[in-house]
């Protein structure tokens, strides 16, 4: 009969009784794994709430100023600011980070969008690397996004 192991979720530690040593040698790349996305969560999630949501949410100078030039109103600032607070916050909260990272892929598409069509580009790399850590946290994190569908269930049914 084979043995199987449960995959720890990713908010479970990874642990071994004393002296035993996983069979593949792959918890410490795990763990490494998860470690390093706990970091880029963090830093990204602090990234959008101080330095993105912030100054839209207090209508700083610059932030008024981007979305004149976009012919946008001071609503969609306000509205994009939410966003990105509830993002920045999203991504810190364990069963939430791989919808907050979809949502954020989302999020700078449509930016990259605006940076090429209204604002000729000035800042186009920053929507694309913002993206590509949102993607990477998304994928990262992906298990959490069944973990949510399976909690929206048990609390719809």
């Amino acid at each position: 009969m084979p043995h199987t192991v449960r995959r720890p979720h990713m908010s479970e530690p990874v642990s071994t009784s004393a002296g035993a040593r996983p069979a593949t040698g792959s918890a410490r790349p795990r763990r490494a794994v998860h470690i390093a996305l706990w970091v880029l969560q963090v830093l990204t999630g602090l990234f959008f709430v101080v330095a993105s949501a912030l100054p839209k949410l207090t209508a700083s100078p610059h932030a008024v100023e981007i979305f004149e030039r976009m012919g946008a109103g001071p609503g969609l600032m306000y509205t994009i600011g939410v966003l990105e607070l509830a993002g920045g916050i999203a991504l810190m909260v364990p069963i939430l980070a791989g919808l907050a990272g979809v949502c954020f892929v989302g999020l700078m598409i449509g930016a990259f969008v605006v940076q090429a069509a209204f604002l000729g580009g000035e800042n186009l790399a920053t929507p694309v690397i913002l993206g590509a850590i949102a993607a990477a946290i998304a994928w990262g994190r992906r298990r959490s996004l069944g973990d949510l569908a399976r909690l929206a269930r048990v609390r719809r049914g």
